[in-house]
């Protein structure tokens, strides 16, 4: 007998989003492992050059629901640079009536002119790299802003800009968990619209990772981050920003939609060096180097340093490691739909170990991690993925 997922050939979507990197900033922070060039401004040119090419690669116009100009750090392009790189995203793209328009920026550029730029621009969401409001933890982190620094540029953009987004660290080096209470408390009363909160991480290549090999740095230990986090989960909703997905907070109607479209398993397009897309099952990825992506477009020659055509299964299987980093779970029927896999069928044995371990639930219907499954989502991921 012939199974549904031998059969079963999902329709590919067009993709409804776009991402573009932008990988200029002032000063590579000593934890950064992203496509990141520091001090290099005479780049920019080159770079929106390179990336009106790459997107003119496309084989049409297609309309998208958002737009996320990440980096790197976006805010950090001159006004003029700013606006050409808009021209160009709309010379192949039409944002439908309520596109959500992300762009990240750094505190210490934020100023009422350039607000008003966004704004003209149809720039609907801001994302600001806080990191944090402690005055010695942003030495640490290698911060060139203040905590007043921040209070100010959340005034200046909801003068014209209502949504409002940060990002925090937390597991900083030397970082108790008193001072996260308070570094953590410090951003709410700013009342932010939507909350990022990432445990900091030592990545290969960057000074931090250096340091810690040294014994310049030290690591927090597992017991202290997860109390960090824990306490993240309830304050948070203390203050009506909801978990929505492992490491995101907000109101439903603040929930960026972007990070959802990829969280969903849903095609994106992505531009620029280091930038990741997912197109028609392929992913493909731009070498980080931001030379290298150049020299590239110049020779019009393609930027993609890696690239893997996911199998039906293997797609599936993606999609429901991702997806269940969302509190809203994993709905199998529509799953199935979608994918021609069952939940069931993809886990295996495992399904059993997470429920028998409290680590997920399933009512029969949906498939949703607990608190102690988020505690661990990237184990679970990693275990999904690897029955492959």
């Amino acid at each position: 007998m012939t199974s549904v997922s031998q059969t079963f050939a999902p329709q590919q979507q067009s993709p409804r989003s776009v991402y573009i990197h932008v990988p200029f900033c002032r000063h590579r922070c000593g934890y950064c492992n992203f496509s990141v060039v520091a001090d290099r401004d005479y780049l920019i040119q080159r770079f929106l050059r390179a990336i009106e090419t790459e997107i003119q690669w496309l084989d049409r116009r297609y309309e998208i629901e958002t737009l996320f100009l990440g980096g790197g750090t976006p805010s950090h392009l001159p006004s003029a640079d700013f606006e050409r790189l808009f021209e160009i995203v709309r010379s192949r793209f039409d944002f439908t009536t309520d596109a959500e328009i992300t762009v990240e920026c750094n505190p210490s550029d934020i100023t009422q002119e350039r607000v008003a730029l966004f704004d003209r621009l149809g720039v609907n969401r801001i994302s600001l790299g806080v990191q944090s409001l402690n005055h010695s933890k942003l030495q640490r982190l290698e911060r060139d802003h203040t905590a007043e620094t921040v209070a100010e540029a959340v005034e200046q953009i909801r003068r014209r800009i209502d949504n409002v987004s940060m990002d925090l660290i937390f597991a900083a080096p030397d970082e108790t968990l008193e001072d996260w209470r308070a570094d953590l408390d410090a951003a709410l009363s700013l009342g932010p619209n939507h909350l990022s909160t990432y445990e900091l991480t030592f990545e290969k290549g960057t000074q931090f990772w250096n340091r810690l090999s040294k014994g310049d740095l030290r690591q927090s230990d597992e017991d202290l981050c997860a109390a960090m986090y824990e306490y993240t989960l309830d304050r948070t909703a203390d203050v009506g920003l909801s978990q929505y997905e492992v490491s995101s907070f907000s109101p439903i109607e603040f929930r960026c939609r972007h990070n959802l479209r990829y969280w969903s398993g849903d095609p994106y397009f992505a531009f620029g060096p280091g930038a990741s897309r997912f197109v028609d099952r392929m992913r493909e990825t731009n070498h980080g180097s931001t030379m290298y992506y150049l020299k590239q477009m110049e020779f019009n020659q393609s930027p993609v340093a890696d690239s893997e055509k996911l199998d039906p299964r293997s797609s599936a299987a993606e999609r429901l490691a991702i997806g269940l980093r969302q509190n809203d779970g994993v709905e199998k029927a529509q799953f199935l739909n979608r994918t021609g896999f069952t939940v069931n069928d993809l886990l295996g044995e495992f399904r059993t170990t997470m429920l028998e371990n409290r680590l997920a639930t399933d009512d029969g219907g949906v498939l949703r991690l607990t608190r102690g499954g988020m505690m661990i989502c990237d184990r679970v991921s990693v275990e999904i993925l690897d029955r492959l």
